[in-house]
């Protein structure tokens, strides 16, 4: 790894004109700017549990304390048949993410692998697709957040927000969503003191979250009445497949990890090992809860609360108590994921500004903490004012259709990458290959599909600006653009 100074310039032969669209980025050349910004270099500080706590962090809490209240109603008491189908889909994806992840140990996750496998335009539209999943995503989860905040007051204090104060405008009444925007905030605070720093205060939140969902299901299974389960699927086999679309949101976490590739202290080995243990444990904690909440609790009371965990723990005890300290959990449940998305969308920014795709600033690291201090406060601002102002099923549902996107196109790159280099060192690959890429490919596209059509259209018009961003910005100052001079 380099230490200081600029990356190694590209060899003449890489220095041929080609087609802009089609110009790729060498693997070793990926590789070799690890860690490399403008002005500094990110410190090389998180361990494999550090690793695998962001990814729980980024994934555990979103679907089962905000996300379920939207995905009961469309499965019924078969929501914990989505939670799987989604998780199912998921595993595809990440089994290509570890084996690109310890190959390609880099900042840029799937936009990186794809400028490396498929061309720069291409790694734009997934770049630009990881922007919608994770910028939307804090937004999206901090919406929750202040639900469960509202609980928390409630419980403890007997007073809650003003709608006006804690709902957002478009659709919901409100004025601003006060709360959503302060948890971003917060999360900008401790992001900029580093990644050693944000690791320790990111491992100490998601150990509370997982203690508050094992005092859910402990507590939950004691409301628990057959008669909830049935009919198991009222809605039938659409009604599942529309749940698992929304609930994938849920499972976007995991590949927060391969964010931290420039960050990490032996990425070869230890990405693989933290998507992978991080996928597992969240899959069981979800579709665990899941299936005591729809037990506990009949699917269609589900419709509208976003506090639903909180809710049954009250019903079941018959007090509130056991109902504020779920509320207290989830509040910091929520607040990680929204720290540890957040911390994955500013080192995407930064491999793209890195490449000249994006403005210099979001590239540059500040000497004393080795953050991207301003990269964090541009992005933080942003998704605070998403957080604010915008509904959160519209949130989810955006953030699904981007992440699919980019799940897909990882899938494609490890075929690629297996063809292209075969002899490459892999400290991890994908088992029963090449079935298990097509059919993580083939999964991403039928959960696209199942997405309304007005996901479909901001989806469509999120891509037509980022075309138009890239060929007036990105195509001129690409950094292979340059090198070809």
């Amino acid at each position: 790894m380099l230490d200081h100074g600029q990356a190694p310039p590209l060899s003449q032969e890489k220095r041929k004109p080609v087609n802009p669209l089609l110009r790729r980025k060498p693997v070793e050349q990926l590789v070799a700017e690890g860690g490399q910004g403008e002005g500094g270099t990110l410190r090389r500080s998180l361990t494999m549990w550090q690793l695998t706590m962001i990814s729980i962090g980024a994934t555990l809490g979103t679907g089962i304390f905000v996300v379920l209240g939207e995905a009961a109603p469309k499965a019924g008491p078969a929501v914990t048949i989505a939670f799987i189908v989604a998780g199912l889909t998921a595993l595809f994806s990440a089994l290509s993410y570890a084996e690109l992840a310890g190959s390609v140990p880099v900042s840029g996750s799937s936009y990186s692998y794809s400028y490396a496998t498929m061309g720069e335009f291409i790694a734009w539209v997934c770049g630009w697709c990881l922007v919608l999943e994770y910028a939307v995503s804090v937004s999206a989860v901090a919406v929750g957040w202040g639900q469960y905040l509202n609980e928390l007051l409630d419980g403890t204090l007997g007073i809650t927000l003003p709608e006006k104060l804690s709902a957002a405008p478009l659709g919901d009444g409100g004025f601003i969503n006060l709360p959503s925007l302060v948890v971003v905030l917060l999360a900008m605070v401790f992001l900029m003191r580093g990644a050693k720093e944000s690791a320790r205060i990111n491992t100490i939140m998601v150990v509370v979250k997982i203690v508050t969902l094992l005092l859910f299901i402990g507590i939950g299974v004691l409301g628990i009445k057959g008669g909830n389960y049935a009919p198991l699927a009222p809605l039938g086999i659409t009604g599942i497949s529309a749940a698992a679309s929304t609930l994938f949101f849920s499972y976007i976490g995991f590949d927060a990890a391969s964010t931290a590739g420039e960050e990490a202290k032996n990425p070869k080995k230890d990405l693989p090992r933290a998507i992978m243990l991080s996928l597992g444990i969240v899959t069981v904690l979800y579709c665990l809860v899941a299936f005591v909440a729809v037990g506990a609790m009949p699917w269609q009371d589900f419709e509208g609360t976003e506090a639903a965990l909180a809710q049954i723990m009250t019903d079941v005890t018959g007090g509130t108590f056991w109902g504020v300290v779920l509320a207290a959990g989830a509040v910091v449940a929520i607040a990680s994921v929204v720290f540890a998305v957040l911390y994955g969308q500013t080192r995407i920014l930064f491999a793209m500004s890195r490449d000249g795709l994006v403005p210099k600033i979001f590239a540059k690291v500040d000497e004393k903490t080795g953050a991207p201090r301003a990269n964090v406060l541009i992005v933080s601002l942003f998704c605070g004012a998403l957080a604010a102002f915008i509904p959160l099923g519209e949130l989810a549902n955006a953030t699904s259709i981007g992440t699919l996107f980019a799940f897909a196109l990882v899938n494609v790159a490890v075929m690629i990458l297996r063809r292209t280099k075969p002899d490459m060192p892999r400290t991890f690959k994908v088992a029963l290959f090449p079935v298990t890429p097509i059919l993580g490919f083939l999964a991403c596209g039928y959960m696209m599909y199942s997405l309304p059509v007005a996901t479909w259209i901001a989806f469509g018009v999120w891509m037509a600006v980022g075309i138009v961003v890239y060929f007036l910005y990105g195509v001129r100052r690409s950094r292979l653009a340059t090198a070809e001079m």
